[in-house]
């Protein structure tokens, strides 16, 4: 087995993980705690094929969003906004193939950097699908509605979710990449 196709089987396990645990964590209504952007920044710094490398969150995404659309009462597919997520996601990998020196600063700064562009871009999306109107005001209530408050846990924030979630699967993610080029003699050429 090449190098590539140990990479690609690497991430294509992920895909299935991140898929089921975003329909799961819709399930019991844990939202954004799954990592979609860190698997954008993941694919996009591992893979050589770059049309694998911005397929695979994509894929992730669909499969999860068919998922809860089948097995929740939510909708898997919802509008405008979608495909800003979708766009926000080839996004967050296309910056993630500039992570060449994977580092833990390095891994936690473009991680850190990819979740804030999906909050900032979903919420635009939420903005452009006019729930919120299409005025100044519409605007800045969309993103002060995206920022957490307390409740009754902080965890149980969308914002604080996402960057834990994202931080938390690159620690992961890179971690077992890492173990991997050690142990997996094709891989330490990568």
């Amino acid at each position: 087995m090449n190098k590539q196709t140990t990479n690609t089987l690497l991430v294509a396990a992920i895909i299935l993980i991140t898929a089921i645990m975003r329909v799961l964590n819709n399930e019991l209504h844990i939202y954004h705690l799954v990592p979609v952007a860190a698997l954008g920044i993941f694919s996009g710094s591992v893979l050589q094929n770059k049309y694998q490398a911005y397929l695979i969150p994509l894929v992730a995404m669909l499969l999860s969003d068919i998922g809860i659309g089948l097995f929740s009462n939510m909708q898997g597919f919802y509008g405008i906004s979608q495909f800003v997520n979708y766009g926000a996601l080839i996004l967050i990998t296309w910056m993630g193939t500039s992570l060449t020196k994977r580092n833990v600063l390095n891994v936690a700064g473009y991680t850190i950097g990819g979740s804030a562009v999906f909050f900032l871009l979903s919420n635009l999306g939420t903005f452009l699908s006019g729930y919120y109107g299409f005025t100044l005001a519409g605007f800045t209530e969309c993103y002060v509605m995206a920022i957490p408050f307390y409740k009754n846990e902080l965890a149980n924030t969308f914002f604080i979710n996402s960057f834990v979630g994202d931080l938390g699967f690159s620690a992961i993610a890179f971690g077992i990449y890492a173990i991997a080029k050690q142990r997996i003699p094709v891989l330490k050429i990568a």
